[in-house]
């Protein structure tokens, strides 16, 4: 997918619950505030998101007290002035986003015949967005405007709009054709790199909720999947935006390393699809090395994609589970009910799964006509996912990313080691009879 994002006691995490972003968690901002969107914690002592009126210092496993004082933000109607600036922000961000969009088509053309052009032709519009989104961040900073147009810095929604959306472009009879060894490589890949990669962030000191977007990432699909986990675990913005970053800076080389690879070590087409699709973490970036790997390697590839981006829902019910009875739980916390799941469970996995399931049942219908309009839900979704990576990019807060500094870089770069070995020995061994 393409392209889908570090939660610590910080200045930045006091900024993100103080009245400089009240926007967040205003009732324009909440009927989106989901635990993605909010921090669950100074460490963990935010408002859960819950509508807006929990207590700060309230963990989130208690049961929700009424608020002693008023919520952060008065509710009632907004002023004009509110609604001005709102408005701003809001072609502040259909701008850039609409910038991307243009880079994204018309780069590669301008690239041609360079020597860039591979190059040019493999990045994803999530590259663009976030740069952009950065350089606006910098912008409206230095001119004072960042806060007041916060309220349009509409993320949560945005990416929740896309990740549904995305359902459609999993065909659940595609996935059917190769069931049996994709299914098993992705069930046993996913669970050996993200229990590695969880390991492994642990060993490095790493807050729990970024090992869990970073473990979400390397084994799963990308961005798309460090979304689904944010919104379980409650993450920052900063947090996705990381983790979103790092998957971009290693998907890119991927796409042609692991051609190359399977080249010179002689796999066949479907092993060196099988491979490609379980190690690169974009739809996009896979589709591209899987092309340069051949038409076989590459319906493989994207078959065994698909699979494991459909067990994206999967881990995101798992994290949610783990992190209200486990994570978050005090020890003298009554143990939360499945109310309490429910209310943390990111709701927009069941539209994910939904999407998935009219799509198969409307292409078997509508046949090629079915496809025409899959592709108009699919560019839909990539204009939704546009400007979700804008919105990250204008919110991210730098100081929060140089507090990250390297330990979740090597984690990341482990975790990928990790995944390509594991991912090639379940390859050779489940697709080498295989046959298209």
């Amino acid at each position: 997918m393409t392209t889908d994002a570090t939660r610590a006691t910080n200045p930045t995490s006091q900024a993100d619950a103080s009245p400089t972003t009240q926007a967040d968690a205003s009732p324009t901002a909440q009927a989106d505030a989901s635990p993605a969107a909010n921090p669950t914690s100074q460490a963990d002592a935010s408002p859960s998101g819950a509508g807006g009126a929990d207590a700060a210092s309230r963990t989130v496993a208690e049961p929700a007290p009424e608020p002693a004082g008023p919520p952060l933000v008065p509710a009632g109607p907004r002023s004009a002035t509110f609604w001005a600036w709102t408005g701003l922000g809001l072609v502040i961000v259909l701008g850039l986003a609409a910038l991307t969009r243009y880079l994204e088509q018309n780069v590669p053309a301008f690239a041609e015949g360079t020597a860039v052009e591979d190059v040019a032709a493999a990045i994803e519009y999530p590259v663009y967005a976030i740069l952009l989104g950065l350089l606006g961040n910098a912008a409206v900073t230095l001119l004072g405007l960042r806060d007041r147009i916060a309220a349009a810095f509409r993320t949560e929604f945005f990416i929740k709009t896309g990740l549904v959306l995305l359902g459609a472009s999993i065909n659940l009879a595609v996935i059917a054709s190769a069931a049996g060894p994709a299914i098993a490589q992705a069930i046993l890949l996913i669970s050996g790199v993200f229990l590695f990669t969880w390991w492994l962030a642990g060993r490095f000191g790493l807050d729990d909720k970024l090992r869990a977007l970073l473990a979400s990432a390397v084994s799963i699909c990308g961005v798309s999947a460090a979304i689904a986990a944010a919104g379980a675990v409650r993450a920052r913005r900063e947090q996705l935006a990381y983790a979103a970053s790092l998957v971009i800076v290693f998907a890119l080389p991927s796409i042609f390393v692991l051609p190359w690879l399977a080249d010179l070590l002689g796999l066949s087409p479907a092993v060196a699809g099988a491979w490609i699709g379980g190690n690169i973490d974009t739809t996009a970036a896979v589709t591209a090395a899987g092309a340069l790997a051949g038409e076989e390697a590459l319906q493989i590839a994207s078959v065994v994609k698909v699979t494991q981006n459909a067990l994206m829902g999967v881990v995101a019910v798992a994290l949610t589970a783990y992190f209200a009875l486990r994570v978050e739980r005090r020890a003298d916390a009554a143990r939360p009910g499945l109310g309490e799941l429910w209310r943390r469970f990111p709701k927009f996995v069941l539209g994910f799964v939904a999407a998935s399931v009219i799509a198969t049942w409307y292409l078997d219908a509508a046949g090629a006509d079915g496809k025409a309009t899959i592709a108009i839900v699919n560019d839909l979704r990539v204009w939704f996912l546009i400007l979700a990576f804008v919105s990250i990019g204008l919110e991210v807060r730098v100081a929060a990313l140089r507090e990250a500094g390297w330990r979740p870089v090597a984690v990341f770069a482990s975790a990928t080691v990790f995944n390509l070995l594991l991912a090639l020995g379940l390859a050779s061994l489940l697709f080498r009879s295989f046959a298209t």
